[in-house]
C-alpha cells in the first residue's frame, strides 16, 4: 500500500462536502458553484495570474463553501460588510471544516482565501465543458444507468482539481500540479461527447488518436505558455508514479465514487432524516407552534 492512503479515511467527509458544489446554486449566476469555480479559475489562468496562486485560493474557496454555499467575498462586501469582517465570515467557514486537512496546507489555504473580485472572462473551453454532461457509470455490453442530474466535466474536473490539491500532502506532492491535471483532464470533452467506458471501448483502436487529437486542438487554442505547462503536468495522468500523479489519480478515483454514493444517498432520502437527524424543524420562539401545525396535517 502506498504509505500516504491511510491519511485519505480522515479527508472524506471534507472531499464529499467539497463535491457538493456541484449540486448548489445561486440567483444571480448561472450553472452550479462549482461550475461558476471552475470558469473563473479558467478565466484566471488564461489572463495570466500565477498558477500557483489560482490554485491555492480555488482551493480555499472551495473548501469555505462546504458550508458557506454562495455565501462568497463579493456577497459579503456587496451586504455592506468591511473587508475584514467579510475574511472573518470566511475564515469561520473555512476553519469550521478544515480541521482534516494537513496543517501546512491548512495554514497555506487559509492565507488564501479570496475575497472574490471581478473575474476575467473564462475562456470558451470552460463554457463547453461546463455544458456537457457526464456520461455516469457505464460499462461494456449493459445498458447505462442514468441518474438525474447528470454533473457536467466542469462540475467534475473543477472538484477532481480541489481534491488533488487537498490530498496532495498525504503523496508529499505539490498541491498546484493535480490541481492544474484535474481542471484540464479532460479537455477532448469539449467536442467528444461522453458515453463513458463503454463508448471508449467502442472506439477501440481509434481511441488514443481521438483524445490526443480534441485535446491538443483545444491546447492550441490557449495562451503559449499555459498550453505548455498544461502539456507538460497532463503527461502525469500516464501512470501513478510520482507523487503529483498519485494525488491526481487519487482525487479523480475519489470524486467518482463520491458522486455515486452521492446519488445513492439521494435515492434512500427519508423525510423522517431531515425532520429527526437534520432538525428541519429547528429550535426557535416558533417550533412549538410549527410541531402543533405538521401533528394536526399528520406529518
Amino acid at each position: 500500500m502506498t504509505a500516504g492512503l491511510p491519511a485519505l479515511a480522515p479527508l472524506r467527509p471534507l472531499l464529499a462536502e467539497v463535491g457538493d458544489a456541484k449540486r448548489v446554486r445561486v440567483a444571480d449566476r448561472p450553472g452550479s458553484l462549482a461550475e461558476q469555480a471552475f470558469a473563473r479559475a479558467w478565466g484566471r489562468l488564461v489572463a495570466g495570474e500565477d498558477a500557483p496562486t489560482v490554485a491555492l485560493s480555488e482551493t480555499a474557496a472551495a473548501v469555505a463553501r462546504a458550508r458557506l454555499a454562495g455565501i462568497d467575498g463579493a456577497v459579503l462586501t456587496a451586504a455592506g460588510l468591511a473587508e475584514a469582517e467579510a475574511h472573518g465570515v470566511l475564515r469561520r467557514g473555512f476553519d469550521e471544516v478544515a480541521g482534516p486537512l494537513d496543517p501546512a496546507l491548512r495554514a497555506r489555504l487559509r492565507v488564501a482565501l479570496p475575497l472574490a473580485g471581478p473575474a476575467p472572462e473564462p475562456p470558451p473551453i470552460a463554457g463547453r465543458l461546463n455544458r456537457q454532461p457526464r456520461a455516469g457509470a457505464t460499462a461494456p455490453g449493459r445498458a447505462r444507468v442514468v441518474v438525474e442530474p447528470p454533473e457536467s466535466h466542469g462540475d467534475h474536473c473543477l472538484t477532481v482539481a480541489v481534491y488533488g490539491a487537498l490530498v496532495a500532502p498525504a503523496f508529499d506532492a505539490d498541491p498546484v500540479v493535480p490541481f492544474l491535471v484535474g481542471l484540464a483532464h479532460h479537455l477532448h470533452n469539449a467536442v467528444l461527447p461522453d458515453a463513458g467506458f463503454a463508448g471508449e471501448v467502442l472506439l477501440g483502436s481509434a481511441l488514443p488518436r481521438v483524445l490526443a487529437t480534441l485535446e491538443e486542438r483545444e491546447l492550441a487554442a490557449l495562451p503559449a505558455p499555459l498550453a505548455g505547462r498544461l502539456r507538460e503536468v497532463l503527461a502525469l495522468r500516464a501512470d501513478a508514479g510520482s507523487p503529483e500523479a498519485q494525488a491526481f489519480h487519487a482525487a479523480d478515483v475519489l470524486d467518482r465514487v463520491l458522486q455515486v454514493h452521492h446519488h445513492a444517498r439521494a435515492a434512500a432520502f427519508t423525510a423522517s432524516q431531515a425532520l429527526d437527524d437534520l432538525e428541519l424543524v429547528h429550535a426557535g420562539p416558533v417550533q412549538a407552534f410549527h410541531l402543533d401545525v405538521l401533528a394536526a396535517a399528520g406529518l
